[in-house]
């Protein structure tokens, strides 16, 4: 993480910014949580600095955002979760449990050639969730099933 403050700093600098204590404890939240919402980051920022609040938070993600430094995903419903760009994997989302299990983005290599391919399209596979049933959730709908036949 030190490099990427480093450059960090470097890149706030180009632009005419600097690195605040803020900025600092946003980035060092999302690094510490890994999946964070916003509110979940501001309350962690808040741990150190109840001043800071949830617009600073907002503000700063969008920055660091574009910057390069977080993405965000749409885990569902609800506010977008942020992690550092380095944490890159395709989140797969339970929508019975809420379960969210990571996978290599080359999982989705097939699917990104054939898009390209396809369509021209260049899929981003770091900011993908996929929705559906975790293993526990199929297995066990499988098995109501397997008691409902006759």
């Amino acid at each position: 993480m030190n490099g990427v403050d480093t450059e960090l700093r470097q890149t706030l600098h180009r632009r005419g910014l600097r690195m605040t204590p803020q900025r600092q404890l946003v980035l060092d939240a999302v690094a510490e949580l890994g999946h964070a919402t916003p509110e979940a980051v501001c309350t962690r920022v808040q741990e150190t600095a109840p001043a800071v609040n949830i617009t600073t938070v907002y503000r700063t993600l969008d920055l660091l955002e574009q910057l390069g430094v977080v993405k965000h995903t749409h885990l569902g419903h609800g506010a977008p979760t942020y992690a550092t760009s380095e944490h890159e994997h395709v989140h797969l989302v339970c929508h019975h449990c809420g379960r969210v299990d990571e996978i290599d983005v080359a999982a989705l290599d097939d699917l990104t050639a054939a898009l390209r391919e396809s369509h021209g399209f260049r899929l981003d596979a770091t900011h993908v969730a996929l929705s559906g049933s975790c293993r526990d959730c199929a297995d066990r709908a499988d098995a109501e099933l397997a008691e409902d036949a006759p």
